[in-house]
């Protein structure tokens, strides 16, 4: 066994220091964990249940009818069809905004460092500033170029909005990641007759997927869970389902029905959860990617 300097056996100084750093890293897990904990024990309980009993309290046995309520019947406004018709509209807006900002970002990332050009860094500089604009500054702005281009109140024109506000941060994260391959690789390809898409496409896609993760997971949750953007330039049928939750919340009458309001936070709340839960680990791996040069 090792002995350190102070005559204590060292294995065990070591599991005493993990086991405080376990103790503490639990609790913070459980601090954290508790709200969520607190909403799914609210969706399986009906309403006598959440009356009579508190909020940790558990059900006599799982409920899913406010589940059913939330997705299928739940009153949104004048339109009582549940969460899932705004659910799709979501669906519809996010994966056209997240390909198309994803794709442009690499793009973008690719020809401001291996390829270059005139005015390059002012390019960047321009684009890294949209990074900074608060959204508030340009709704209004926005909303005279969407209803001058015919796309005010649709789903399209809040593809058009997130795609603008996209592609400065997926530019950022390519060219962070792209400023660690080596030039040489690409001059190579072109001297064997690779075009600018060949080489994007052929050489820096494989080795740029943690990258393409990383933006994936950004645009995915900057975009599910927009409310501004939603509320502001959207109505009526078009909201998004974020936009339909507050509405679903904040607009019921008679006797508040706590269980199917938790139902549908946490249906809202799975994309996210799930995207987070299946690749997470990957986010931080492609984080630290461009981090280090060589």
């Amino acid at each position: 066994m090792h002995i350190d300097v102070n005559g204590l056996p060292g294995d065990k100084r070591f599991s005493f220091g993990r086991m405080v750093i376990y103790c503490f890293v639990g609790f913070v897990a459980l601090v954290y964990a508790l709200p969520l904990f607190v909403i799914v024990l609210t969706s399986l309980k009906n309403l006598d249940e959440i009356r009579m009993g508190t909020i940790l309290s558990m059900p006599a046995r799982a409920n899913f009818e406010a589940w059913h309520l939330a997705w299928n019947s739940a009153c949104i406004s004048v339109r009582c069809e549940g969460l899932a018709p705004f659910f799709l509209n979501s669906i519809t807006m996010v994966v056209p905004a997240l390909a198309i900002s994803t794709l442009v970002g690499a793009i973008n990332g690719y020809a401001l460092t291996l390829v270059r050009f005139p005015g390059a860094d002012f390019v960047f500089a321009m684009l890294l500033f949209g990074c900074f604009i608060p959204y508030q500054i340009v709704l209004i702005p926005m909303a005279q170029v969407l209803g001058f281009v015919g796309l005010s109140n649709s789903i399209p024109g809040l593809i058009l909005v997130h795609v603008a506000y996209g592609i400065p941060f997926t530019t950022l994260y390519f060219r962070n990641f792209f400023m660690s391959v080596p030039k040489e690789l690409v001059q190579a390809a072109r001297m064997d007759g690779a075009g600018f898409f060949t080489v994007f496409r052929k050489i820096l896609c494989p080795i740029a997927i943690p990258c393409f993760v990383v933006s994936i997971i950004w645009q995915f949750t900057n975009i599910w869970n927009d409310f501004l953007f939603g509320t502001t330039f959207t109505s009526g049928d078009n909201v998004p389902v974020m936009v339909a939750l507050n509405n679903l919340v904040n607009a019921t009458t008679g006797a508040k029905a706590y269980n199917v309001d938790m139902a549908a936070v946490l249906i809202t709340a799975a994309p996210t959860l799930l995207i987070y839960i299946i690749s997470g680990r990957y986010f931080v791996r492609g984080l630290m990617a461009g981090s280090v040069k060589g």
